[in-house]
């Protein structure tokens, strides 16, 4: 129960400290976002992908230095009860105005449960619940930007009004063609809304914020046609220069004239250019709960906190998946269990059978063919975070301290726990308390998926698993354990992967040819008879371990071939030390408008949604 009356002057000055370390947070996030242009205009690759890296740093670093100032100036672990419940209402005062004020509630709420007890994570002391609402609030000083401009154009006016969306975000560089490109989104958009009926109200509303990722800037709007809504994306990309064979483009190079590359519309398309499998936006948002109202009316199957998480906000996206999660246990009534199918090495796999994702606790000990430590598989995940996943890593929610209702554990899983994860288990009365985990999304395993094919499915899913590790391949990433296991698949029919402890950069790996047996004893042996060092790779020797499906095979050997050659992984090592930063398109290359593609690969449907094995 909260005090009657505010008497305690720390509390308030709590409060103000939280406050003014989040606003420092806030204030250098977006100053990273902002730059984001500047980079664009500049070619600055490197540059982009480096502040996409460090910018995810920044929120941990400010809890930080909030909890050591509030432990020094005022001993907070150790405050009275009554003491946090002032500050939290202070705090809500203080909050009345604030332009980001859900995000000022999850800091308070970082810094909080860094200081105190298991016993007051609950709405007395911090926010379970959101205090201050987020609708309609908009920066209203005189020469702010409205979070997204209408426009209004007639049948005469369209083309005009395209230009001009264009030019009002002002870039410094001059475009190759944009008339040739606003004819060919105006193609499109003819394609996309057919013969439609112009209503009177019939206007074009567009963020005012470019979206920045990799060597991309994306106009992200929606047409309105009356009761008719359409999504659509802009991506805005450099002219490069061509290169001759075996030619690889310097890392530092004046930019290049700018073209639009493709139109996407609706919500499948904005779902996967905002995919939980890519990195982070680099977006300038003042009032970042404006920009995630409007995404939803554009992608309303996509959850706020996976928008919160696109746009560079994971903190306020992992607040609000847990507070999704926790009203999920409210309604149902299935229990916990040990993921279905093959168990992990390293990892624990749980899941409720009633929620779409899974639950994975490094163990505490491993099999000896496992040369690895708790610490070193935490930086492979948090390598995943930082770096572009390409669409093709799914991205993790890592928790601590995280309190589940014991009577909802088999126990069975209790006891696997209880013997594999013993330094991270704690039982505190009704509560099974788990100190540290990873939440990620349920897939179909491509090994069950495979199995259950038919064949163009099955051809569909080889040719994603090799485009997967291409891509991967082209962001600098070796996956390691390329087994079938290791990567799902999507309802969108994508392959992602998803295992991460023998993940290794490209570049630290060295690819090598199997030498020539020097004997024949050595070609009889079962053995390997040369010697290997720790990031040496044969790629030749992955044959046996994917290929004994004579279907797989033979879909492998069509389209990926060169996966078990030593120069394929070769020439891209090359590539990137130096310098070069690959395109990796989140979106159909079909789609594009100036580049000639070849037949697409045969699609597949949906997988179905039934419970199959995590593995």
């Amino acid at each position: 129960m909260f005090p009657h009356e505010l008497t305690d002057p720390r509390a308030f000055q709590i409060a103000m400290a939280l406050l003014e370390g989040f606003n420092k947070h806030y204030r250098l996030f977006r100053a990273a976002s902002a730059s984001a242009k500047q980079r664009f205009e500049q070619a600055d690759w490197r540059g982009q992908q480096l502040a996409q890296r460090e910018r995810i740093e920044f929120y941990d670093l400010r809890v930080d230095e909030a909890t050591t100032l509030l432990e020094a100036r005022y001993q907070a672990s150790g405050l009275p009860t009554d003491v946090w419940q002032q500050v939290k209402l202070h705090y809500i005062g203080l909050l009345t105005n604030h332009r980001q004020p859900e995000l000022a509630e999850t800091f308070f709420n970082s810094v909080c449960t860094r200081l105190l007890h298991h016993s007051y994570f609950h709405n007395d002391f911090i926010f379970v619940r959101p205090a201050i609402s987020t609708e309609f609030i908009e920066n209203d000083e005189p020469a702010a930007q409205p979070t997204y401009r209408c426009y209004y154009p007639s049948h005469d006016t369209l083309r005009d009004t395209f230009m001009r969306i264009v030019w009002n975000f002002q870039l410094d560089l001059e475009f190759e063609d944009l008339e040739r490109d606003i004819d060919c989104v105006l193609k499109a958009i003819g394609s996309e809304l057919g013969n439609f009926r112009w209503r009177t109200n019939f206007q074009v509303q567009v963020l005012s914020s470019l979206f920045y990722r990799n060597k991309g800037a994306y106009i992200v709007g929606k047409i309105v046609n009356g009761f008719t809504e359409t999504a659509f994306a802009l991506p805005i990309l450099h002219q490069e220069p061509a290169l001759a064979e075996g030619e690889v483009a310097l890392p530092q190079r004046d930019p290049g004239l700018l073209y639009i590359d493709a139109a996407l519309f609706g919500e499948d398309d904005l779902l996967m250019l905002f995919s939980f499998a890519r990195a982070y936006f680099l977006v300038d948002m003042e009032v970042p709960s404006a920009y995630v109202q409007f995404l939803r009316s554009l992608m309303p199957r996509k959850p706020r906190s996976e928008i919160y998480a696109a746009l560079g906000l994971q903190k306020q996206g992992k607040n609000l998946f847990y507070r999704d999660f926790l009203n999920h246990l409210r309604h149902s009534s299935d229990k916990f269990r040990i993921a279905p199918g093959i168990k992990g090495m390293v990892m624990l796999v749980f899941d409720l059978p009633s929620y779409p994702f899974v639950f994975k606790v490094i163990k505490d000990f491993y099999p000896p063919q496992k040369d690895t430590t708790r610490e070193q598989i935490q930086s492979k995940y948090l390598l995943v975070k930082q770096h572009d996943r390409v669409g093709r890593m799914a991205d993790t929610l890592e928790y601590t301290r995280v309190a589940f209702p014991r009577h909802r554990f088999e126990e069975e899983l209790v006891a696997e726990l209880k013997h594999f994860c013993p330094s991270l288990i704690e039982e505190n009365g009704d509560d099974l308390i788990i100190h540290h985990l990873y939440i990620e999304r349920r897939m179909v395993p491509l090994n069950i998926y495979l199995q259950e094919a038919s064949p163009a499915q099955l051809e569909h899913a080889v040719v994603e698993y090799g485009n997967a590790i291409k891509d991967m391949v082209a962001a600098n990433i070796f996956p390691g354990d390329m087994l079938w296991k290791n990567f799902g698949v999507t309802r969108h029919g994508k392959v992602v992967f998803y295992d991460y402890d023998e993940i290794e950069y490209l570049t630290d790996c060295h690819f090598r040819e199997v030498p020539a047996p020097r004997n024949e004893e050595d070609e009889l042996s079962g053995e390997v008879w040369y010697p290997v060092g720790k990031h040496d790779v044969f790629p030749e020797t992955f044959g046996p371990f994917l290929l004994g499906h004579g279907q797989v095979r033979e879909a492998f050997m069509a389209h990926h071939a060169d996966l078990l050659d030593p120069a394929f992984w070769q020439a891209h090592k090359q590539r990137i030390l130096a310098g070069h930063v690959h395109d990796v398109f989140p979106y159909d290359p079909h789609k594009r408008f100036h580049v000639q593609t070849t037949a697409p690969a045969p699609s597949a449907p949906e997988p179905e949604h039934r419970e199959l094995p995590i593995q």
